[in-house]
């Protein structure tokens, strides 16, 4: 059966875990792409550029297959998993935590590293407001102008969001419809035979 909904973050949220003058501030993101995710990873490490580690794990999509964990030079095992751990535990995904590490003098052990990055992530997973999102597909609609309003009505019984949308003498709009709409709404298309549809891979 497919997954039609699943659980992220409504937006940014962070926490902070102390312990023996080691500070851990976690940074939770919503996210849609390995793109974004380097682009928030090398944020962080120039707004902290002070800190000691950069520590991070995500999880992208709904099928579980992908996922990573960072250790940044703490010990192997001892901040990327516990993360990813806390992630899995919220039952969240489209997900990235970021843990920045400023050392305060103390080692903490492997025990104490796994402690401290696993209760940031968790503080942080707790402030976050935790919403449901439909799992969506992307289709590419052309048309003339002229069937263009057909298009749009289209999009607004099928609950597709337009994401971008080129409109020339022949219209170009890529749009995102919801996997529980999607047959309905594919059956419905092909009847409006002023207008072309390509599924995206």
């Amino acid at each position: 059966m497919m997954v039609e909904q699943f659980k992220t973050l409504a937006a940014v949220a962070q926490a902070e875990f102390k312990d023996k003058g080691s500070r851990f501030i976690a940074f939770a993101y919503p996210v849609q792409t390995e793109t974004e995710i380097k682009q928030l990873v090398q944020l962080m490490r120039e707004q902290h550029h002070k800190a000691r580690h950069w520590c991070y794990a995500w999880r992208l999509g709904v099928d579980g297959n992908r996922f990573r964990a960072n250790d940044d030079g703490e010990p192997a095992g001892s901040a990327g998993r516990p993360i990813l751990g806390q992630i899995d535990s919220a039952e969240v995904t489209n997900v990235l935590v970021i843990v920045v590490r400023y050392f305060g003098g103390t080692l903490l052990g492997v025990p104490g590293l796994i402690h401290a990055y696993k209760m940031a992530t968790a503080m942080a997973l707790q402030e976050a407001e935790i919403i449901q999102q439909n799992v969506c597909r992307i289709l590419q609609l052309s048309c003339e102008y002229a069937y263009l309003n057909e298009a749009l009505r289209w999009c607004k019984q099928q609950q597709a969001q337009i994401l971008t949308q080129d409109l020339q003498q022949n219209c170009r709009l890529e749009v995102s419809i919801p996997l529980a709409r999607y047959q309905t709404g594919l059956t419905a298309l092909r009847q409006l035979r002023a207008i072309d549809v390509k599924l995206e891979e």
